[in-house]
């Protein structure tokens, strides 16, 4: 069994899933602080599968001893955690809290009971202001964000956990900016309040929710002025989860430390998107310039043939598939999952 903290979230309940789908048994840790239960049915309705959950905080180390304890866990994908660069400002001691102080107690409880296979959602905000694109070989930077050192104070973590005791295989998933849905549009990104991404931004508009998208800053160093980003589709973002999985359960393979970039190797301005969803779904966005957001590259996008090399992964899915699955969703949960 696999057990998924944050599972409920919306990377996490599409990696369920693949998962799911790819004949793993799956358990799902989630606070739902920032998700809903309902997703979980609605992967059991996509699935036809079983996929129990248990409500509870990766800081509660009594709920996770309870959890080795109970199901015979063989590995953990960690997705737990606050996300949202703007309030990491806000907040910094709750995304330290969170973010690194529950990844530590996640990997006590699971070196208590000898669990040693973990995958990590990491952020390619671990590269800093480096020269893009990012290889898997370029030093890691200061994050520009609050957000953003608490993912590379846990790599950081892992590389040490690692170093102390062999036996512990650990991918390190960096990825850039995952937009869209499933096909069928049953799941989706289901922010709370105003959302902190640009797409569910744009879909919410779309959908009449709010009234109209702010683009922070036209005057970059981009081909447009506005940022530049690595947007990768979010069924393709949770195959590679899978992928890394399997390689890591892969007897063949050696245990340590692996980093794997998830992107599609090529960016697209915030601009762009807006012009590829007003297309694509033939829905006009109304949107106003508004100022720079503190902590914002110009640009930033992936090297993704580390993984297509390692993993026999790629992003295979279009700029329209990502515009399409995330109208298909928005427009038929409106609401999201409320």
């Amino acid at each position: 069994m696999i057990l998924l903290t944050g599972g409920a979230g919306y990377i996490g309940s599409h990696t369920a899933v693949v998962l799911l789908r790819a004949g793993y048994e799956v358990l799902v840790v989630d606070n739902f602080c920032n998700s809903s239960p309902e997703s979980l049915k609605r992967i059991e309705k996509i699935t036809g599968k079983k996929c129990p959950y248990i409500r509870g905080d990766i800081r509660d180390r009594a709920l996770l001893d309870n959890v080795f304890q109970q199901h015979t866990i063989e590995a953990v994908i960690h997705f737990a955690g606050l996300k949202a660069v703007g309030e990491s400002y806000a907040k910094p001691l709750d995304y330290y809290h969170c973010n690194v102080f529950g990844t530590i107690t996640l990997l006590q409880a699971m070196q208590a009971f000898g669990v040693k296979t973990f995958v990590f959602s990491s952020s390619a905000t671990v590269y800093g202001n480096a020269p893009i694109p990012y290889t898997e070989q370029t030093p890691t930077g200061v994050p520009s964000n609050p957000y953003g050192r608490t993912k590379l104070h846990i790599e950081q973590i892992l590389q040490d956990l690692s170093n102390s005791d062999d036996e512990w295989k650990i991918a390190l998933l960096r990825y850039f900016n995952p937009v869209a849905a499933i096909e069928t549009g049953e799941i989706g990104e289901d922010p709370l309040g105003i959302p902190n991404n640009l797409m569910p931004f744009i879909s919410q508009v779309a959908v009449g929710k709010l009234p109209e998208l702010a683009v922070f800053g036209n005057d970059y160093p981009t081909r447009d002025g506005s940022c530049v980003r690595d947007f990768i589709h979010i069924m393709d973002l949770a195959e590679g989860h899978c992928a890394a999985l399997d390689f890591l359960q892969n007897p063949a393979h050696p245990n340590g430390v692996h980093i794997w970039n998830l992107g599609t190797g090529k960016g697209i301005s915030v601009l762009e998107m807006i012009a590829a969803f007003e297309k694509v779904n033939q829905v006009k966005i109304p949107y106003r310039i508004a100022p720079k957001r503190d902590g914002d590259l110009a640009e930033f996008y992936a090297n993704p043939n580390k993984a297509k090399m390692e993993l026999n992964w790629q992003a295979k899915r279009s700029l329209e598939d990502m515009m399409r699955d995330l109208w298909n969703w928005q427009k038929n949960n409106p609401n999201g999952y409320r």
